[in-house]
């Protein structure tokens, strides 16, 4: 899998994986949880100079609350 390098590609990215993630949790509900793993150590988000967790929290929101498109002109 190749590694997203824009916001936009980790936007898309985060979109697939929210619906995984109900996917995750339709399973957990009929099967049970699975055993659990530890996390791998906290890396940061190079490209953007920023914490990890911050662009993480920046990613879901563009993710799951979308700008509106902008309207185009369209002249009668």
């Amino acid at each position: 899998m190749n590694a997203a390098h824009t916001f936009d590609d980790l936007v898309e990215i985060q979109k697939a994986v929210d619906e995984a993630h109900g996917r995750v949790r339709e399973l957990k509900d009929t099967y049970g949880r699975p055993t659990a793993q530890p996390w791998s150590p906290e890396q940061h988000a190079g490209d953007e100079s920023k914490p990890r967790y911050d662009v993480e929290a920046a990613v879901r929101t563009k993710a799951r609350h979308p700008e509106p498109e902008p309207a185009e002109d369209v002249a009668a």
